[in-house]
Formats: structure tokens, sequence, C-alpha cells
């Protein structure tokens, strides 16, 4: 497949509910069309910043649906199946229709605490199941494991279809030694907002985001700046967001982007738990920082 197709900004959708925390789709359908018209690449759908966990399997398929038809092929599209059961993961992705998708994001076993050993026969048995090429989701905060580049490395050498990785471990040092292992062509994509620079600056080449969702054309901006070569004007504009992007992530993801939507009319900040919506602390800061951002 042509991997540069997955250049560039990505989106990880949120997914709204309406207050009886049915999904919201006419607000769906206007955060699509703003993403889309704010110039990302591509969008991802049912990642965790859409709440998945909390999703029924109908709703899901609902999702894929509804984002497919909605996009209508002026963006990439790239869905999030993975879990902590192989067999479950391997089922889904042999039996969901994925027509129209370019790729599957498919995130680290939570809560298990597999050996590297492990990691490695989970995503070779995703790799043999699926209809689609593979990026790896590296995020050891919320999974518990930190797949190790080595591991990573023998993933995109062994499994022809795995053709990249999102790395939110933080770790800037881990993710240098995955360009070093992992062959020439293996991407490298920032799970970090706040490291997106520094990752590109370190051969990635792009990110998957929260923050735009709610700030998509200057999100797509900083990327394209660093894409460019011109890190020093794309760190410039991460900084001026810096604020906002700390204060997202106070009370969890997807909790504090909900929340800045929410304040900018696009939709309802309702969660579903074990998630609750903002507080009236957060609420305020964003308001406070987002109004001085848009001065």
């Amino acid at each position: 497949m042509n991997r540069e197709i997955f250049h560039g900004l990505g989106v990880a959708l949120v997914t709204p509910f309406m207050e009886n925390e049915a999904i919201d789709f006419a607000a769906v359908a206007k955060i699509v069309d703003n993403l889309v018209e704010g110039g990302v690449d591509y969008i991802l759908v049912l990642g965790t910043t859409g709440e998945t966990p909390t999703l029924s399997t109908d709703e899901r398929k609902a999702l894929i649906r509804f984002v497919r038809d909605r996009v209508a092929g002026r963006v990439r599209l790239m869905v999030g199946v993975g879990g902590n059961c192989t067999r479950d993961v391997v089922a889904t992705l042999r039996s969901w229709d994925l027509r129209g998708y370019d790729a599957v994001l498919s995130v680290n076993p939570y809560y298990n605490k597999p050996t590297q050993e492990g990691l490695y026969q989970h995503f070779k048995a995703i790799s043999e199941a699926s209809p689609l090429p593979i990026m790896l989701y590296n995020i050891p905060g919320r999974t518990g494991v930190n797949m190790t580049p080595e591991t990573i490395a023998r993933l995109a050498t062994d499994c022809d279809n795995i053709i990249g990785v999102k790395e939110a471990s933080g770790n800037l040092e881990q993710m240098e030694r995955v360009k070093a292992l992992a062959p020439s062509d293996f991407l490298l994509i920032s799970g970090d907002d706040g490291l997106n620079v520094e990752v590109i600056k370190r051969g990635g080449v792009g990110a998957i985001s929260v923050l735009a969702n709610a700030y998509p054309a200057e999100t797509a901006e900083v990327i394209r700046l660093a894409l460019n070569g011109d890190t020093e004007e794309a760190a410039k504009r991460l900084e001026l967001l810096s604020g906002i992007i700390s204060a997202l992530f106070e009370e969890g993801n997807p909790v504090g982007v909900k929340t800045a939507l929410h304040l900018k009319g696009v939709c309802s900040d309702t969660m579903r738990l074990p998630l609750v919506s903002g507080s009236e602390a957060l609420q305020a800061k964003l308001k406070n920082l987002m109004t001085e951002y848009e001065k």
C-alpha cells in the first residue's frame, strides 16, 4: 500500500452523546465536516478518544458506517480494532464490514500485562486476520504494558501489513530506537499532542491528535510546518496551544476535549460512566485559555 496516505494529521474522533447518552449523529456529522474543512489528512474512528469501551457492538458498527458515508472519500479513514482478548479481535477483523477504511489501529492489550513475546504473538495473529494494514498503538500509561522498540521492529519485519506505530509512551529515546531498528518505511506517528513537533524532528511522519477535534486547522498547520522542515515555527505555534493541551488531559481523555467542544457549541459534554463531564473548574479554565488563544 501507499504508506504516505498516513503522513500528516490524523484525528482520534470523539463520540458525542445526547443528554440521554444516545450517540448524537448530527453532532458527529458536524465534527467530521469541521475536520475535513480544517484540512486534516485522515480520521480515526473507534479510538479510545471515542469512548469505545462504553459502546455496544451495534453502536460501533453504526459509527463505522455513518462516518464512512459522511466522509464520502474526502479524507482517508482508520478504524480502531483492539482489545485484550486476541480471539475476539481476530473474530471482529474477520467478520466486520470495513469497506471504505484504509487501515486498522490496534492498541496494546490492556490489564493482562503480557510479556513481549505475548505482545508479538497477539499482533502477529491480528496481522494474519486483518483485511487492512495495521497501525500498532503503544500507550503504556493506559494499558499497563510498554511495547519495546525491539518488539515493534520484530513485528514490522515479520508482518508486511504492520505499517507503523502510534507512539504515546512519551519516551522520545524509545521512538528514536524504533526508527533505528524498524524498516526504513515503517511509520512513526505521534500520539501525544504536546510532543508532535519533537516526534517529527525524530523521523515521525505526523500525529493522531485529540486536540484537532477542537482545533483542526491550527493543529494541521503545526504538522504541515514541521513536516516541511520549519520545526522552529511549528514549535512556536504548538507552544501557543500548550496551555489548552495540558488542560485537555487534566481530568482524563476525552473529558477535556469534549468540554472544549461544548464550549465551542459543537456538541454536548455528556460522557458515559465511568467517565463524567468536566468539572466547573475545568470548564472555567478551558474557557479562559480558549478565549485568550482565540484573541
